[in-house]
């Protein structure tokens, strides 16, 4: 890499990283893994050419995308990962004292074991955990498969290329809402609004057709650049979206969050009116 990484999401714009040094790099079955050293960030993940993770800014993405739907939850006993091969999203479910079960469903073992192995402050043991059990499986086929009820189910995937692209599609959707508990709550990543809004419309549409009720929150991770980052959340349980404040500080009891807290919560429900005009035009 020459001393440098350029992550190349985007055809006109990217940015770049010093590389102090290379820990890890290989081409498994499925992508293109490489995990580096920067000073800024600590250790940095990237999958095909695109920053997945970082050890400095990893807390924001894994504690928003898992607290406000276990939170808005309460009492989510059943809990289904997809992707997240990282573990991030794992530990942070795992801080929720009614979590029974944890199905965490990762395409690619290895992006697992070499996360273990060089982010472990990522999973912290989490995959020791005896409520976890991984399935190596795509995430569309799981979904549409399985025999267990969820109560919220989290999709950590890549962008909608490459292996992550199935699941943005309506097929892993209907997977979803066919597993999904009744009152459970869905959610995923769903990039960097400003750069990205066809993803949020294109979802918005997907999920619409799906569940009663489809919306985003959002959240500013630094090294995902563009502005905000979206997190689809769609539900047949109207009343989960708006839980109050006071209910959710209840909630939280000991997470010991870097960044959550119940007003972040009920403030990442504000959109900006440029998505909330995009939204309205293909409503």
């Amino acid at each position: 890499m020459n001393g440098s990484y350029l992550e190349r999401l985007y055809p006109s714009w990217g940015q770049q990283f010093k590389v102090e040094e290379v820990l890890f790099e290989h081409r498994t079955d499925h992508q293109h893994l490489v995990i580096f050293n920067n000073q800024q960030w600590g250790t940095v993940m990237a999958l095909d050419g695109i920053i997945q993770t970082t050890e400095k800014d990893e807390f924001i993405y894994h504690e928003m995308m898992t607290h406000v739907p276990m939170l808005a939850h309460g009492s989510a006993k059943n809990v289904l990962i997809i992707g997240g091969g990282d573990g991030g999203i794992l530990r942070e479910v795992l801080k929720h004292k009614s979590v029974e079960q944890v199905i965490q469903v990762e395409i690619d073992q290895a992006v697992i074991d070499m996360c273990i192995e060089f982010l472990p402050g990522h999973s912290q043991g989490a995959f020791d955990d005896p409520r976890v059990e991984v399935v190596i499986d795509d995430g569309v086929h799981f979904v549409n498969q399985t025999e267990v009820q969820f109560d919220v189910i989290i999709s950590d995937s890549t962008d909608p290329i490459g292996p992550g692209e199935v699941l943005f599609t309506s097929s892993f959707y209907q997977g979803v809402n066919r597993c999904l508990n009744q009152g459970g709550v869905f959610v995923a990543q769903n990039g960097v609004s400003f750069m990205q809004l066809d993803e949020v419309t294109t979802s918005y549409q997907r999920l619409s057709s799906e569940f009663k009720q489809a919306a985003f929150y959002t959240a500013a991770v630094p090294t995902y650049v563009g502005g905000i980052m979206a997190f689809a959340w769609a539900t047949n349980n109207l009343a989960l979206k708006s839980v109050d404040s006071s209910v959710l500080q209840q909630r939280v009891c000991d997470l010991n969050c870097h960044y959550y807290n119940p007003d972040i919560h009920v403030a990442a429900f504000a959109l900006p009116a440029y998505i909330n005009q995009a939204i309205k035009g293909v409503a």
